[in-house]
């Protein structure tokens, strides 16, 4: 308890009233891909020579990355007469204590001492030493020297790793696979954040199959394949929201993807398998039936620079990109339909499109949830339906609308969490949902929305065991997927004909 007397002035705070809500961030991509030929890292390596000739020795780090370059070599005159040659480790701290003759002059060679270090268990874990030329020449003491140039795998295998710019990453992706593609693909529609997993390509279908859907790692605990993305949140601070994993999206991996979907409250692209027909392409949706998940049906085609030749392309990873793209520009109540589409050139499949008419492929297809595409103003997708068999989230924004709402509330109140519950705190809640509420309406992101206090809810039983229900509901846009006109033709213009000739 604060002291009670005091002879001067205090100054208590006293924080309470609304807090401004911020918008969870919904452009973040979650792209799981493959690349045999991504660059590797590079080991970090030192080279510590001496004015004598053939006295140098490189020290190279036993692994590739940044850890290499906190390893350090020193040699050191022991000061004695007839010492011998001796390597010790301390950590990252290498050691070499230097032999040295009856008169205490060193003795040691570059060669001896690379010999010695490569023979130490511990010493060798660390580096590999190299002689200059035939490592005759004998070294001379020197102070740690840091081995420098080490850097990471810019895509290590089940590891999340976040791309600022998608363009400038492709260079590192290698040719091999599906990661440059997909980058390609998101950086032609959009700059956004890009949280990428790479899977090992296995020597089967199969084997690459079971490496992109992945799971835990016994031994380490690591989560592997695209369970990794969950993980993602934790190392970046960002969550990612739209979720693909173009070329190895079949029905196993697509279900695995929904399932990492729900928990990241997150959105899953996905294309329709090996569907060869708009029929087959209906009959794999009904594969699905939850409300994260869209399913896309046929693909693009497009010059590829790689093989300098036209070929499929992806829709999944361009639907990412140009999800992405739509949020940062329009907003995350725009559905994917009736958007420009860039980088692409034409359709893998023909699929017959008529605006007026329903009873054609596009519309067979959009009434079996699958979004198509089309060609009218460039190439776009067709179509804003979910799997999801409850109409209350049918259309894509939908579904992202309950999950940017649920977040966005629930990370902007973890200040709230363990305070005294006093009325005017759960008054500030309440108050600060329904500013938040207000904005969305105004920027044209819902229709409506309000929070309130249900006291029948708030029993003091409840209230004392510490709990608070707040309530609120919303909204959202729907998307104008039919619009009907009413035309009629009549006579009524013809009433005053001869009124308006004698007035002519």
């Amino acid at each position: 308890m604060a002291q009670d007397y005091h002879h001067g002035i205090r100054v208590v705070e006293i924080n309470k009233g609304t807090r401004p809500i911020r918008t969870v961030a919904t452009a973040v991509i979650g792209l799981v891909a493959t690349a045999p030929n991504a660059a590797a890292g590079v080991a970090a390596s030192r080279l510590i020579d001496f004015a004598a000739v053939n006295s140098g020795v490189t020290y190279t780090a036993a692994t590739p990355g940044t850890d290499g370059n906190a390893i350090r070599v020193r040699y050191v005159d022991p000061g004695s007469a007839s010492a011998t040659l001796g390597v010790t480790v301390s950590g990252s701290d290498i050691t070499v204590s230097l032999a040295t003759d009856i008169d205490s002059a060193i003795t040691s060679t570059a060669a001896e001492v690379a010999s010695a270090v490569n023979a130490e268990t511990e010493a060798n874990a660390l580096v590999t030493a190299t002689e200059e030329g035939d490592g005759s020449g004998v070294v001379n003491a020197t102070g740690f020297q840091n081995l420098t140039g080490g850097e990471d795998e810019p895509f290590p295998l089940d590891t999340p790793v976040l791309l600022t710019d998608p363009l400038g990453a492709q260079g590192d992706a290698g040719e091999e696979g599906t990661l440059a593609r997909s980058l390609k693909a998101i950086s032609d529609q959009a700059k956004t954040l890009v949280v990428v997993v790479r899977v090992a390509e296995g020597e089967t279908d199969e084997e690459t199959k079971t490496n992109v859907i992945g799971g835990v790692d016994g031994t380490t605990g690591k989560k592997t394949g695209l369970q990794a993305l969950l993980s993602a949140e934790q190392t970046f601070g960002v969550k990612p929201r739209i979720l693909g994993a173009p070329e190895l999206d079949d029905a196993d991996v697509t279900g695995a993807l929904i399932g990492v979907a729900q928990k990241l409250r997150g959105f899953v692209y996905a294309s329709a398998g090996d569907s060869a027909t708009k029929e087959d392409a209906a009959m794999y949706r009904e594969n699905f039936g939850a409300r994260e998940v869209m399913v896309i049906w046929p693909a693009f085609t497009g010059w590829d620079t790689a093989t300098s030749s036209t070929r499929t392309l992806s829709a999944v990873a361009r639907a990412m990109g140009l999800r992405a793209k739509l949020d940062n520009e329009f907003g995350w109540h725009k559905t994917l339909s009736n958007r420009p589409v860039e980088g692409v050139s034409g359709i893998s499949k023909d699929v017959f499109w008529d605006l007026q008419d329903p009873a054609t492929d596009a519309g067979y297809l959009n009434s079996h949830e699958v979004t198509t595409l089309i060609q009218r103003g460039g190439y776009r997708f067709w179509g804003s339906r979910t799997c999801s068999i409850d109409p209350l989230f049918a259309f894509e924004n939908y579904t992202r609308s309950a999950q940017v709402i649920a977040d966005t509330i629930a990370e902007a109140h973890l200040w709230a969490v363990d305070l005294p519950m006093h009325p005017s705190l759960v008054k500030d809640i309440i108050e600060g949902i329904n500013a938040k509420f207000r904005e969305w309406i105004r920027r044209g992101y819902l229709l409506g929305g309000s929070a309130w206090f249900d006291a029948e809810l708030n029993t003091p039983e409840v209230l004392k065991a510490g709990k608070l229900y707040i309530d609120y509901d919303y909204t959202p846009v729907p998307p104008l997927e039919n619009l009907m006109f009413q035309q009629r033709i009549t006579d009524r213009y013809l009433v005053d004909f001869a009124d308006r000739v004698a007035a002519a």
